[in-house]
């Protein structure tokens, strides 16, 4: 599947800081050890409606993750998915009247054209699941070969009595799993299934559905296993971080670490689960279940789209934050200041706010601290000016390259 067009990425002068982040699984910060390609896997959209600003700070706070690296001299291997086929989506289509691959390729489309806006550096795997059916019912089949799924009435679903390490991802118990489980998709109370919390792997044909002729016979993925097999066949087990929502930490990361240990042997399947805070509105998680939504495509068609990402740079990537539209305000007015002081002929010299921008990165994104320094620069030179003359330059190539902020 189509990507979107990669921004250029100026090269910085001087010596990068290893990237520490926090590893849900492990609950502590740790550091990023990847070798000379960082392999990166974050779960995209099910493309029923608009990007929304929710969407918009989880593949940001990716976007910094590939920036850190890239500046430290790493290739990135960035594969992320599009669920264009799932139950939300077909609901969505009956809705509206809409055919559930025409409203998919919509959505797609309007997705692309937010993150290029956004200067949000593209995977180089942007994969549908409908590309990948088969592949899916293959890594299904060999995990049956390995025992731990069973038949239900046709679907195949993967036992969690099967999955020794199920739990290490989130650290939940029983009792929140259960309700996750129930609240995200899952369907804890069908009669038959061995255990409330196996998951299912394959959906039998069902009328009216999608359907596809595969070794598993006519049918579609379930959830959790499409994002197991494109992150196998493109980045192999093991690799560096694993990326999405904090809403993604169970069931979908823990079903999909158990499914990459049945399927490979390995552990973990990724060394690292990093996830991002929740945005609200009016007082609730944005979600478009409940539709209180502020979209991208809006925002963008307003508002300078480098203002929207000063926005998010604004907020610590695990932090729960609420969006107010002053926010957009604030965030026009520092992008201004911060072009008119790029904009001088001389400044004060920034190689030292270069090298703490690098280390505020570095420490869990701490993004904040990193556009607070930035502002102190800018103060300074606006009301002093200074004396090098290759100050703005620098400021400006920092900015694009670790930001994404073009000035």
């Amino acid at each position: 599947m189509r990507s979107w067009s990669a921004p250029n990425i100026p090269k910085l002068p001087g010596e990068s800081v290893p990237l520490r982040l926090y590893d849900t699984s492990a609950k502590q910060v740790r550091q990023t050890d990847p070798g000379p390609t960082a392999r990166m896997y974050v779960c995209g959209i099910t493309p029923y409606d608009a990007t929304h600003l929710g969407h918009a700070n989880t593949y940001h706070a990716f976007d910094l993750v590939g920036r850190i690296w890239r500046d430290a001299g790493h290739e990135v291997h960035y594969t992320q998915n599009t669920t264009d086929v799932d139950d939300p989506l077909l609901e969505r289509a009956a809705q509206t009247g809409v055919d559930w691959r025409r409203l998919a390729e919509r959505e797609i489309e309007l997705f692309r054209g937010d993150m290029e806006a956004l200067r949000i550096v593209p995977p180089r795997d942007y994969v549908g699941v409908t590309e990948v059916v088969g592949r899916v019912a293959d890594l299904i089949s060999k995990l049956a070969a390995k025992g731990v799924t069973y038949d239900l009435d046709g679907d195949v679903y993967f036992s969690v009595a099967d999955a020794p390490k199920f739990g290490q991802v989130s650290g939940y118990d029983e009792a929140q799993m259960l309700a996750l489980f129930a609240e995200r998709g899952g369907d804890p109370d069908r009669p038959g299934k061995r255990h409330p919390l196996d998951w299912l792997l394959w959906r039998a044909e069902r009328p009216g559905e999608p359907v596809w002729d595969t070794s598993l016979g006519r049918g579609r993925p379930g959830w959790h296993i499409e994002c197991s097999a494109i992150a196998l066949d493109n980045l192999g087990a093991g690799f560096d971080l694993a990326g999405g929502g904090s809403d993604l930490i169970f069931p979908h990361h823990e079903c999909g670490a158990s499914e990459g240990h049945a399927a490979t042997g390995e552990w973990p399947f990724a060394k690292l689960y990093v996830h991002t805070g929740m945005v609200a509105l009016h007082g609730e998680k944005m979600s478009k279940s409940k539709g209180n939504l502020v979209f991208v495509s809006k925002l963008r068609r307003e508002h300078d789209p480098m203002a929207v990402r000063l926005v998010l740079l604004a907020h610590h990537y695990r932090a729960d934050w609420e969006y107010v539209p002053e926010m957009i305000g604030a965030a026009e007015h520092r992008l201004a200041r911060w072009r008119s002081a790029v904009a001088l002929p001389s400044a004060p010299r920034a190689g030292d706010l270069l090298a703490t921008v690098r280390e505020r990165l570095a420490d869990d994104l701490d993004s904040p601290a990193a556009v607070a320094a930035v502002d102190a620069w800018v103060e300074r030179a606006l009301a002093e000016g200074g004396p090098d003359a290759s100050a703005p330059a620098l400021v400006k190539d920092l900015a694009d390259a670790l930001f994404g902020i073009t000035l």
